[in-house]
């Protein structure tokens, strides 16, 4: 594996362990919370935030060859369809489905709860790959 998708698999993999875990812990709790409709809300949540997440990484491998303008061309890009995505998917949820079948609190904190280890993970990923960033710059 090159050097470049090494840091891209660390990356990902410092992102995505401590979702993990928070998506352990979560759904047994949503199941004791709400139930069913705890259960199916984390569920629903983990699998969405994942996947949102895991887009921006397969974005940035894509556009790592292109020049800057092309590069912030496609990140803009991804964000608009991610998040005109996410909104028409929660359209869809909370229109389709009961809020018996789906716990929206639920869905709501385990969102949040995913979202900040997520983000927490990949920023301690990346501070790791970048041992020799000076500060002092």
């Amino acid at each position: 594996m090159t050097e470049e998708g090494s840091w891209r698999s660390s990356l990902w993999r410092g992102a995505l362990v401590p979702s993990l875990i928070t998506m352990v812990i979560s759904i047994p709790v949503g199941f004791l919370v709400r139930e069913s409709a705890g259960l199916a809300a984390s569920l629903l949540a983990s699998v969405t935030v994942i996947i949102f997440f895991s887009v921006h990484l397969i974005v940035a491998r894509i556009s790592r060859s292109l020049d800057p303008a092309s590069t912030m061309l496609v990140a803009m890009l991804s964000y608009f369809l991610k998040v005109a995505l996410m909104a028409i998917f929660l359209i869809l949820v909370t229109r389709l489905t009961a809020p018996e079948s789906i716990d929206r609190p639920t869905f709501a904190v385990i969102s949040l709860a995913l979202t900040f280890s997520w983000l927490a993970g990949e920023i301690r990923a990346f501070l790791r790959l970048r041992p020799g960033l000076d500060s002092r710059q």
